[in-house]
């Protein structure tokens, strides 16, 4: 791997936001020469499948069985290592905490990298509630958001009633609608999660990602598409204001190369994107501040079955393939109803396949506030594990941030009680700063170069006309909900500004 080659389009990172970005260059210009650089390496035998949907017993075991705890940082089957691993060369595909990559991040010890094809996109549990109110970024543009939000949900597959309701779902919908009633419009009502799955009459419901969004990630096929995988890209090379390409490194032996390109996409997530831009020398004044993640408050519940007159016989067994028998949502409404709310339930069952109790999941996310002191530092002298700057994470909550969760944990007692005994001594927890994995906001996108963003709303960096970012560090508003979708946004946009520049004008 020495020497040097050109591409039309260079996109950094091959998971969610990588894999949109491609699909829609793609659709645009059949014939545009696209490469996707990613420095892990697949999981199984085909990168940018969903490991819920492989074929390898062992693999899709381990992961199955952790995605039923419903705590991202932990389905991930991120290790739990504070120390910082021997070697980079030898480090097998999957997740693991930042910690672990030589990050100082003890402010958000449970924040965890995909170092593996198709990035956290083989991983996530594929939920796709859509952000409303403070969450959306129309940039005053409504129109134009609702048509990229549903451009991102066709692409995602998303269904709106994935799994569930079942009768105990139904159950749990009209308690919770109860409790909320003339809280919201119609449709952020308690209702079913829209989830990013593909329905099935019966057995597992395959999961979007990577591989089925852009099908040559997995399957290749398209001879104007290059993955390269196990490979860093260390630096973009910068000569003025545009990007010429980037500086490439292979983990396996240390060899580097260049690759030449017209545009640059870079989708590589929250924390490294902005690693990368700093690396290269673009450090504007908010590079790697506001960073934000939604607080975590996580919540089991054993439903009384005689207090809602219900017999064992009722409770819906598990659909083979799948854990939860409802995957639930509470809708984020105004300063009435702050939180997000995922609720995945689940029924236990003998080693014969008889139900013997159903538990409520109640996980709620509070917003955080959007502060430029919560952010990255990178050292200009020390490096993680990879051999980029290394980062320190420093992040903490506000008095309105703890007053606020404590409202959440307050919240959950109460919806938790509705449903049966309760005791938050073991069945309730605020979660480390990083659990949900859904970190955003060091790069954020704004409507001018102010010093309070780090792109424009289609995701171009200040200062350079080749240069895009895509991903949930671009989402510049403090999410309660789960982030993929609105991320996803973020992309179709860096995608579409891209293909305005690029493409051929036979595509148009």
């Amino acid at each position: 791997m020495t020497g040097t080659r050109r591409t039309g389009v260079l996109i950094v990172g091959s998971g969610i936001m990588g894999s949109v970005v491609a699909r829609l260059l793609r659709d645009t210009d059949p014939a545009l020469d696209i490469t996707m650089v990613d420095g892990g390496n697949p999981i199984g035998a085909a990168p940018g499948l969903h490991l819920h949907d492989l074929d390898d017993p062992a693999l899709w075991s381990r992961y199955n069985d952790r995605v039923a705890t419903g705590v991202q940082g932990l389905y991930t089957g991120a290790e739990v290592v504070r120390d910082v691993v021997d070697s980079i060369t030898g480090l097998p595909p999957g997740m693991f905490h930042a910690l672990a990559f030589g990050e100082d991040a003890e402010a958000m010890p449970a924040a965890a990298l995909a170092w593996n094809a198709g990035g956290m996109g083989v991983h996530w549990t594929a939920a796709t509630p859509w952000p409303a109110g403070d969450e959306a970024f129309d940039f005053g543009d409504p129109d134009r958001w609702a048509t990229d939000l549903d451009t991102a949900r066709r692409l995602l597959a998303v269904t709106p009633s994935a799994i569930g309701p079942t009768r105990i779902g139904r159950v749990v919908l009209d308690v919770l609608g109860r409790r909320l009633d003339g809280v919201g419009p119609d449709d952020r009502q308690p209702q079913p999660m829209p989830m990013a799955v593909t329905a099935t009459p019966a057995g597992p419901m395959p999961r979007t990602a990577p591989g089925t969004i852009f099908p040559p990630i997995a399957v290749g096929g398209d001879p104007a598409f290059t993955l390269v995988t196990g490979t860093l890209v260390t630096s973009l090379i910068v000569p003025g204001g545009r990007v010429a390409g980037a500086r490439l490194r292979r983990v396996a032996d240390g060899a580097e190369a260049e690759l030449l390109a017209d545009a640059v996409v870079v989708c590589a997530d929250a924390l490294r994107t902005p690693q990368l831009l700093f690396a290269s020398g673009i450090r504007p004044e908010a590079l790697g501040r506001h960073l934000n993640e939604h607080a975590f408050i996580s919540a089991r519940v054993l439903l009384d079955l005689d207090r809602f007159g219900l017999g064992l016989d009722a409770l819906p067994l598990p659909r083979p393939g799948e854990f939860a028998t409802d995957s639930l949502w509470l809708p984020r409404n105004g300063a009435a109803q702050p939180f997000h709310g995922q609720i995945m339930n689940r029924t236990y069952v003998d080693e014969a396949g008889r139900p013997l109790a159903h538990s409520v999941g109640l996980s709620l996310y509070a917003p955080v506030e959007s502060r430029p002191e919560n952010r990255l530092v990178f050292s200009e002298a020390r490096t993680d594990l990879a051999g980029m700057p290394r980062i320190t994470v420093e992040f903490g909550y506000s008095d309105t941030d703890r007053a606020l969760i404590g409202r959440a944990l307050d919240e959950v007692r109460s919806l938790a009680e509705e449903f049966g005994p309760f005791d938050p001594e073991t069945e309730l927890a605020l979660l480390p700063p990083g659990s949900s994995l859904h970190q955003t906001g060091t790069v954020r996108a704004g409507v001018a170069d102010d010093g309070t963003c780090v792109c424009d709303p289609d995701g171009r960096v200040w200062d350079f006309d080749n240069l895009y970012l895509a991903g949930n560090g671009v989402i510049p508003t403090a999410m309660a909900a789960n982030v993929t979708l609105a991320g996803a946004v973020t992309a179709v946009r860096a995608a579409r500004a891209v293909a305005e520049r690029v493409t051929t004008p036979a595509a148009h």
